[in-house]
């Protein structure tokens, strides 16, 4: 039995009353909180790290992936683009002043440096959350509260039902730290995009390679090209087996990710061409978590929607697309149930509101990799074109619930629908 102290209690001052209160500002909470900030909410936007983005700028992502289109997504790419030609690849730092310039346009608050610790509920309505920074411990209120963390720290201590990873087992997808190297040649330079890219070098298979000279669970390449010259991409540290949901874990995954780095870059310079001098510029200031919870809501997607690329009469993701990138659960690679080459089904598909409602906690709605989907289901919706997507719905749900005084699961679908249709992000 752990130790226990007792903290008395006290007064907790109110630093703010909002329309909408966005949690986390990564895709898909700095997608919903200009959104709400746009239909004329008053919003504000809560941060633990010192900016925004998430993976696609601290997590030091290399592109939008997949064929998404439409709405709050297609703008960002072209505000924040280098060129047309590699318009899906991300300058980090181009993308992190974009993003601040969108969220200071829309009028919204933003508080970096800020943690969200605790959910204010009352009779199973989520009234605000508490929040600890530099400037003590202080309450925020708001009549719609979106979850867009990532994990979903404030549904889970609202009292919202989930499944933490994968059906049956728990498990979850194995979390990396991107970097960058510089001094590569591109001329000569090879860029296998996909686990299933195979290509021979002098020494062999590079993937088959990589299998046998890097640590376990390391053992795949995958490298994309930037906007910089010489400058590419890497995602290729990998830590299996554990929760992004517990600060041990996250710990654990920065220390073995960081130590296989050098090694990594040592291999690239002995078997990658065009990789002979390269160097480490730099690694992301974020752990990359690629799944916890999953949250249970009025509709669960499964693979099964994805495949037959469903269309929801209470569609508020309009063309979504991708393809089920689940990650060695044990090790380097795809997983068995992964499916990237041989995915064939080309069709978008939608995302029903339901998915974004909590089946129990009123006030509150979800954004981002936390919305109602199977294990399966999630390794498509995760990503960040998706997840933007997803965050603009929720955006203008919050802002019309907050405007008319209702609970996100009384809001007719149909009228976020109108609006999605204006701004260009419909079917």
């Amino acid at each position: 039995m752990k130790k226990t102290i007792h903290e008395p209690a006290k007064e907790i001052p109110v630093a703010g009353e909002y329309d909408v209160l966005v949690i986390g500002a990564g895709p898909a909470g700095v997608a919903a909180a200009i959104t709400a900030g746009r239909e004329g909410a008053k919003t504000c936007l809560v941060e633990p790290c010192g900016g925004v983005g998430g993976v696609a700028t601290s997590g030091m992502m290399s592109h939008w992936t997949g064929n998404t289109q439409g709405g709050i997504y297609e703008e960002i790419l072209d505000r924040s683009a280098d060129r047309p030609e590699m318009r899906a690849s991300i300058n980090t730092e181009r993308l992190h002043c974009v993003l601040l310039e969108m969220l200071q346009e829309a009028g919204v608050e933003i508080r970096l440096y800020t943690l969200a610790t605790d959910a204010i509920v009352e009779k199973d309505r989520l009234k605000g959350v508490i929040i600890e920074s530099k400037s003590g411990r202080e309450a925020l209120l708001a009549k719609v509260t979106i979850d867009a963390s990532g994990d979903g720290d404030i549904a889970a201590r609202a009292g919202a039902e989930y499944q933490l990873g994968r059906e049956g087992d728990a498990v979850m997808q194995p979390m990396t730290l991107m970097f960058r190297v510089g001094g590569v040649d591109y001329s000569r330079a090879i860029f296998p995009p996909s686990f299933e890219t195979f290509i021979d070098v002098p020494a062999g298979e590079i993937q088959n390679l990589a299998r046998q000279k890097l640590p376990a669970p390391a053992g795949h390449v995958l490298l994309y090209k930037t906007t910089l010259p010489g400058v590419v991409t890497c995602n290729m540290t990998n830590v299996t087996q554990v929760d992004g949901t517990k600060a041990e874990d996250l710990t654990k995954a920065q220390l073995v990710c960081r130590k296989q780095i050098p090694i990594i870059v040592d291999f690239l310079r002995k078997y990658a061409p065009g990789y002979e001098n390269c160097y480490l510029l730099t690694a992301a200031a974020t752990i990359g978590v690629r799944e916890t919870r999953h949250f249970k809501g009025l509709y669960t997607l499964t693979a099964e929607d994805i495949l037959e690329a469903r269309v929801f009469p209470d569609w508020v993701v309009a063309k979504a697309h991708f393809n089920f990138d689940i990650h060695n659960t044990v090790g380097a690679g795809l997983d068995a149930n992964g499916s990237q080459a041989k995915f064939t089904q080309r069709k978008h598909y939608t995302i029903p509101y339901r998915c974004l409602v909590p089946e129990k906690v009123d006030g509150l709605l979800l954004a981002g990799r936390i919305i109602s989907g199977t294990h399966k289901a999630h390794s498509n919706f995760r990503v960040m074109p998706i997840c933007a997507l997803m965050g603009q719905a929720a955006g203008i749900a919050a802002a019309l619930c907050a405007s008319r005084n209702i609970e996100p699961r009384a809001l007719p679908a149909t009228d976020i629908q109108t609006k999605l249709i204006e701004q260009k992000a419909g079917l």
